[in-house]
């Protein structure tokens, strides 16, 4: 989740990622607006100006996205389950090279945090 001290950049980079996740679970507008400042990398001013609205409405509108987006990943985490399966496999891919007894032990481990 996004933690006091990161980036604005970090911080967008992780509104993309929940995007990525939970953007169906939005409104077209939010999706509309989100996309334009996540995808397309627009200011508000620019998003303001193509969608014929003042920048105070498109900046609630994100910001009401932004947090049910958050809102969704603390109660499903989907994105933390995502994490945790990727970090898995990739150190069963280098483990495969050196231990496969411990890369299968760890496949065996995600697995059953999956159950």
């Amino acid at each position: 989740m996004i933690q006091k001290g990161v980036t604005n950049v970090d911080s967008r980079i992780e509104i993309g990622w929940l995007f990525d996740f939970y953007g169906p679970l939005l409104s077209a507008r939010q999706s509309e607006l989100l996309t334009m400042w996540c995808e397309e990398d627009m200011s508000l001013s620019e998003i303001a100006e193509a969608t014929g609205v003042s920048r105070q409405s498109v900046s609630s509108v994100l910001h009401m996205a932004q947090d049910h987006l958050k809102n969704y990943e603390e109660k499903l985490g989907l994105l933390a389950r995502h994490r945790r399966l990727t970090n898995g496999l990739e150190q069963c891919l280098k483990l495969l090279e050196t231990d496969p007894v411990q890369a299968r032990d760890l496949i065996k481990q995600l697995l059953s945090e999956e159950e």
